[in-house]
C-alpha cells in the first residue's frame, strides 16, 4: 500500500525549519548505506545528531502523531527518528529495497523496517526530476509530491530516486516499525478504517458504524503485535 499523507507542517513552520536544515553542515549520504545501497546512493545529509535534524525531526514526528491518516495508515508501533537528504547536480539514487532492521543511533536499540517515509521540503517546480519511483504490485509508481506533504510506502518494495537535473530537492526519510506487520493486513485495516469514518460522516447515529467497528479492533487484536 502506497498513501500520499497532506499538510503535515504548516507552511510557516516548513519555511523555517528548511532555513535551518539549509544551513547545516552535510555529508555523503553513503556514510548511512549498506554496502550494496552505497555502490547506488548519491545525495548528501545531515548527520543524524546535529541539532536542527533534532529540532525538525521531533517536529515532525510531533505532527505526525497528531495527523489522523497517517495514524490510520501505519498504526505505527515505533519511529526511527527522521533524517535528512539533498539532491542537486545530477545526483540519484539507484534501485535498492531498505534494510530490514534499522539501528537506532545512538541507542542500543533496532527496529524492524515495515513502513518507509519520505517527506518534502521542496516544491516540484523548484527542481527537476528527483521523483521517488516505487514498485508495487501494479508496476512502477513515480512520486513528487508538493512540499509539507509525505509518501508511505513498504519497505519491503524496490525504489528509486531519478536524478535531479535542476534546483535542488530536499527532503526527509525514516522507518517505522508497526503493530501491524503485514502490508495487506495493514491495507485491509486502513480501508476499514477510511469506510468506517465515512459511514459516520454520512450517517453519524447508523448502528453499522458501531459493528463494522467492532469489525476492525478484533483484526486489529488478532493481528497486531504490542
Amino acid at each position: 500500500m502506497i498513501v500520499a499523507i497532506p499538510d503535515v507542517l504548516p507552511a510557516a513552520h516548513l519555511a523555517e525549519f528548511r532555513r535551518e536544515l539549509e544551513a547545516a553542515e552535510w555529508e555523503d549520504g553513503r556514510m548511512t548505506a549498506g554496502a550494496q545501497a552505497a555502490q547506488a546512493k548519491d545525495n548528501i545529509q545531515i548527520p543524524a545528531g546535529h541539532p536542527a535534524a533534532r529540532k525538525v525531526g521531533e517536529a515532525l514526528l510531533q505532527a505526525l502523531t497528531r495527523h489522523a491518516l497517517f495514524q490510520a495508515a501505519a498504526l505505527p508501533r515505533h519511529i526511527l527518528p527522521p533524517m535528512f537528504n539533498r539532491y542537486s547536480g545530477g545526483q540519484q539514487f539507484g534501485t535498492h529495497v531498505d534494510g530490514a532492521i534499522r539501528q537506532v543511533p545512538g541507542t542500543p536499540h533496532r527496529l524492524r523496517a515495515d513502513l518507509s517515509a519520505t517527506f518534502f521540503f521542496s516544491a516540484p517546480d523548484e527542481y527537476d526530476g528527483g521523483e521517488l519511483v516505487v514498485q508495487d504490485t501494479y508496476g512502477s509508481r513515480s512520486v513528487k509530491l508538493p512540499a509539507g506533504h509525505l509518501i508511505l510506502y513498504p519497505s519491503t518494495s524496490l525504489h528509486h530516486v531519478t536524478p535531479v537535473t535542476r534546483g535542488s530537492r530536499l527532503c526527509s526519510f525514516f522507518w517505522i516499525q508497526s503493530l501491524v506487520r503485514d502490508d495487506g493486513h495493514r491495507t485491509l485495516l486502513f480501508e476499514l478504517d477510511v469506510a468506517i469514518q465515512r459511514l459516520n460522516a454520512a450517517h453519524p447515529k447508523d448502528p453499522t458504524a458501531v459493528a463494522f467497528t467492532g469489525v476492525y479492533h478484533n483484526l486489529l487484536r488478532q493481528w497486531a503485535e504490542v
